[in-house]
C-alpha cells in the first residue's frame, strides 16, 4: 500500500512539474506576443518569433490545447507568414466544435488568405464565420473589404489585359507598317534596277550605233574614187553631147 501511495505521489508531483513548465512557456509566449503588439508603428517579427518558439515548447507538453495552438497560429501570422498561418487555422477549424472558437478560427483564416490576395477563399472563410455569428462587426467589415479588394483586383487585371491587347495591336500595326515600307523599298529598288538596266541598254546601243555606221578608210577611198570616176565619165558625156550638138547646129546652119 505504501508503494502505491508513493507512486501516486510521484505521478502527482510529475504532473505538477509539467504543468508548471507548460504554464511557464505559455506565459513567455504571451509576454512576447504582447510585446510585439505594443509597437503599432511597425511589425515586431522578432518578438512574435520568440512567442512562436515559446508556444511550440508549451505544446510539446500539452499538444492538444486549442488556445495555445490558436496563439501559435496568430504568432506565425504576425511574422508575415500568412500561408503557414492559414495552414494552422485550417487544422484548428477541423479540431474544434465550439461555435465561438470556430468563429474566431474562420475569421483569422480569412485574414491569412486575404493577406495572400486569395480573395475568393478569404470571402468564403468570412462567410462561414458569419453563419455562426452573424452579428460580428469585425468579420462583416473584413468581408466587405475582401469583396472590395476582389473587385479592384478584377478591374486592374482587366486594365492590364486591355493594355496588353492594345500594345499587341500596336506591335502588329508597326510590323505591318514596316512590312509595307520594306515592300515599297523593294519596289523602288526594282524600279531603280529596271531604270539602270534601260540606261545600260541605251548606253550599249549608243556605243554600238557608231560602230555600225563607222566606215573603214579603205572603203572610203574606194567610194571616193568611184565618185570621181562617175564625175569624170559624166563630164566626158557632157562634152561629147555638146560637140555633137555644136556640129549639128553648124550643119543646120549651112543648110
Amino acid at each position: 500500500m505504501k508503494k502505491i501511495i508513493l507512486i501516486l505521489l510521484i505521478f502527482v508531483f510529475a504532473n505538477q512539474a509539467f504543468a508548471q513548465k507548460e504554464r511557464k512557456f505559455i506565459r513567455e509566449g504571451n509576454d512576447y506576443y504582447n510585446l510585439g503588439l505594443k509597437d503599432t508603428a511597425k511589425l515586431d517579427t522578432i518578438s512574435f518569433g520568440k512567442a512562436e518558439v515559446a508556444y511550440r515548447r508549451g505544446l510539446e507538453i500539452k499538444p492538444e490545447d486549442f488556445h495555445w495552438q490558436f496563439n501559435l497560429a496568430n504568432s506565425i501570422y504576425k511574422q508575415n507568414k500568412p500561408d503557414q498561418a492559414a495552414t494552422e487555422f485550417e487544422k484548428l477549424s477541423e479540431k474544434t466544435k465550439d461555435p465561438i472558437e470556430k468563429t474566431m478560427v474562420y475569421h483569422n483564416l480569412g485574414n491569412s488568405l486575404l493577406a495572400q490576395k486569395k480573395f475568393d477563399p478569404s470571402i468564403q472563410a468570412y462567410e462561414k464565420a458569419l453563419r455562426i455569428n452573424p452579428n460580428d462587426p469585425e468579420t462583416k467589415y473584413n468581408l466587405a473589404y475582401a469583396m472590395k479588394m476582389k473587385k479592384k483586383d478584377q478591374e486592374q487585371k482587366k486594365k492590364d489585359q486591355d493594355k496588353k491587347d492594345k500594345d499587341k495591336d500596336k506591335d502588329k500595326d508597326k510590323k505591318d507598317q514596316n512590312k509595307d515600307k520594306d515592300k515599297d523599298k523593294q519596289d523602288q529598288n526594282k524600279d531603280k534596277d529596271k531604270q539602270d538596266q534601260n540606261k545600260n541598254q541605251d548606253n550599249k546601243d549608243q556605243k554600238q550605233q557608231p560602230q555600225q555606221n563607222k566606215i573603214s578608210k579603205q572603203s572610203a577611198e574606194q567610194m571616193l574614187k568611184a565618185l570621181e570616176n562617175d564625175e569624170k565619165q559624166t563630164q566626158e558625156k557632157v562634152k561629147k553631147a555638146q560637140a555633137q550638138r555644136a556640129e549639128k547646129m553648124k550643119v543646120e546652119k549651112n543648110w
